[in-house]
């Protein structure tokens, strides 16, 4: 029997379910060999895109998209100020994929333009696509890795709205890039990646093209945050 799937994935990716605290999060646990220096091929949702050169499209968001995203009628923003982009991007395994966001109308060209820079800088990213409302209740793995921006939900250990439930926040390869306060990390499995001096390619480092990318439109980043860490975050308020 095969330990890794086609895209290098161990097999069990996904499947381990981890025991739940009193804070309704994953049990925090090393991370396995298997997942040290991260770098899995991406499964295509959409199709690749046709040029070797960045390509974008913006607009509303269509209605299959909306069924499968988190959005409700009691989400505080409307779907008229949400808008569908997608975007080439850079692979692990070397390719080039098209990722697909739900974003806050009024931040979708700027995204455009953030992810025009990362793909000049060939920063990878391992998988770009709408989160859909089972996935707000499954029970945690802590080996996740999907970038994104909208989801309607409260902030991480709040009960205010998040930012991303505005479409003006955004994560990126949050494996690699963990949020980590105290004893808590998210994903659970990523504690590897608290260490920023591996090198391990996707970590998001001060001053690199991550950041340089965000800063040029606005944009504020968890890694600045000083009574958390939150690496893989940026947001349009800066929280």
């Amino acid at each position: 029997m095969p330990l890794v799937d086609a895209y290098g994935r161990p097999v069990w990716l996904g499947t381990i379910v981890l025991p739940v605290d009193e804070r309704g999060f994953g049990e925090v646990r090393p991370t396995p060999p298997e997942l040290i220096g991260r770098a899995f091929g991406t499964v295509d949702t959409l199709a690749p895109p046709t040029s070797a050169e960045f390509q974008f499209a913006i607009g509303p968001v269509p209605g299959e998209v909306l069924a499968r995203s988190t959005w409700n009628e009691g989400c505080p923003v409307d779907v008229d100020d949400l808008s569908y982009v997608t975007v080439s991007h850079l692979g692990f395994d070397g390719l080039l994929h098209t990722g697909e966001l739900v974003v806050n109308q009024s931040a979708a060209p700027e995204m455009v333009k953030v992810f025009e820079s990362l793909f000049a800088a060939r920063y990878p990213i391992e998988e770009m696509r709408v989160v859909s409302a089972p996935e707000l209740d499954l029970a945690p793995t802590g080996d996740g890795n999907n970038t994104t921006v909208f989801v309607c939900r409260p902030a991480t250990g709040g009960t205010n709205w998040s930012q991303h439930a505005y479409g003006l926040a955004i994560d990126v390869n949050p494996f690699q890039n963990p949020y980590w306060k105290g004893d808590l990390v998210l994903p659970e499995l990523a504690d590897y990646y608290t260490d920023r001096t591996t090198g391990a390619a996707g970590i998001i480092a001060d001053d690199d093209a991550v950041t340089e990318a965000f800063r040029s439109i606005g944009w504020g980043w968890g890694g600045d945050w000083s009574s958390l860490k939150d690496w893989m975050h940026f947001s349009r308020n800066g929280r």
